[in-house]
């Protein structure tokens, strides 16, 4: 395992030549104004944040076409896919991955696919079910264990798309689904970064219920109203009681358990997609995992106890909250910049440019 922080060095990459030119996490340095960690995990996600990246919004929208992947098993995923302009060749088709009750118009979605149809990169964003505008497209509810449908996504661009080399990246929930697609997936993807994931979901949830009420009062919000979509597509389905929405978010997640998934407990459920410990040694492609010592949301303990194969790189930077990462009053995220040199030096045949 390669690990980044504060002054320790060690960088995993393709080329000696590319170790120089790849930022980490120990370069980013907000102005101290910025640098709380609940300013920028809630700037990242705020109305600022997406008028800040109306531009980048509107032209990703007119380069993407929308497309209904088929993920086996009767699922339908939806996603975009944008490509570059600027080669002849793209580099490589990267999917990027939103966090949860996130879409595939999430801010840090939306900077990084414009940055890397910027470098030379094809780009899919895909929706997790009921994600987005998609509530329709399946009967049954998303939960955090549906890895396989994800997966099935992936070899479906893949296959449908990939003329190039194939990439996953994530934020958040999206992280913690990227790297498990790489390890189920070596067939079909190159390399795998996760910005802020989840590592341990038991201990998340409890970091949610002990932290900073404002992110549990924002899941619970934005849930709920995924869930009352739902209903008013499937109406005939007993989906939860008025007890159950009026629960707090471990209270709701148990009833989502206990009520549409074959897990006998919510205990057995966080467990289904933990990543925590040794569950990423078998990992068998390089993979990054960048995240920040404050995070308020995911406990950084829980990346300081990964057990990972030398192949992936732990960068845990100072600052940046969760997700977060904005360098300035612009609200630019050093994540941007951070992947698409990774996406270079995995990807592509041209070394990443300093």
């Amino acid at each position: 395992m390669a690990t980044t922080e504060g002054a320790l060095e060690g960088i995993a990459a393709d080329a000696p030549g590319a170790r120089a030119a790849l930022p980490r996490g120990v370069d980013f340095a907000p102005p101290r104004w910025l640098a709380n960690p609940h300013l920028q995990s809630i700037l990242a996600s705020s109305a600022l944040r997406r008028l800040a990246l109306r531009r980048a919004q509107r032209e990703l929208d007119l380069r993407s076409e929308a497309h209904v992947l088929d993920c086996g098993a009767g699922v339908r995923l939806q996603g975009f896919l944008a490509r570059q302009r600027v080669r002849e060749r793209a580099h490589g088709l990267v999917v990027l991955l939103h966090g949860w009750e996130g879409s595939a118009r999430s801010s840090y979605v939306v900077g990084t696919g414009a940055r890397l149809l910027d470098d030379g990169f094809d780009v899919f964003r895909l929706n997790f079910r009921d994600h987005g505008d998609t509530h329709h497209l399946n009967r049954e509810l998303f939960h955090s264990c549906r890895i396989d449908e994800v997966v099935g996504a992936v070899r479906a661009v893949r296959d449908a798309f990939a003329a190039s080399p194939v990439a996953v990246a994530g934020f958040s929930l999206g992280g913690n689904f990227a790297l498990r697609v790489a390890l189920r997936a070596a067939d079909s993807v190159r390399y795998a970064l996760a910005v802020c994931p989840v590592v341990s979901p038991a201990a998340g949830l409890f970091g949610l219920e002990e932290g900073f009420w404002i992110y549990q009062r924002y899941f619970l919000l934005k849930w709920r109203e995924s869930l009352r979509r739902k209903r008013a597509l499937f109406p005939e389905v007993d989906w939860f009681s008025a007890q159950d929405l009026a629960s707090d978010l471990r209270g709701l997640t148990r009833a989502l358990v206990l009520r549409h998934t074959d897990f006998a407990s919510l205990e057995a459920y966080l467990d289904g997609y933990s990543i925590a410990g040794d569950r990423l040694r078998a990992l068998a492609m390089p993979a990054t995992i960048l995240t920040a010592a404050d995070d308020p949301v995911i406990p950084v303990a829980d990346f300081r106890a990964l057990q990972l194969p030398p192949q992936v790189e732990l960068d845990i930077a100072e600052h940046g909250g969760h997700c977060g990462f904005l360098l300035d009053a612009t609200l630019r995220s050093f994540t941007s910049d951070y992947i698409a040199r990774r996406m270079q030096s995995h990807l592509a045949h041209d070394p990443p440019s300093a």
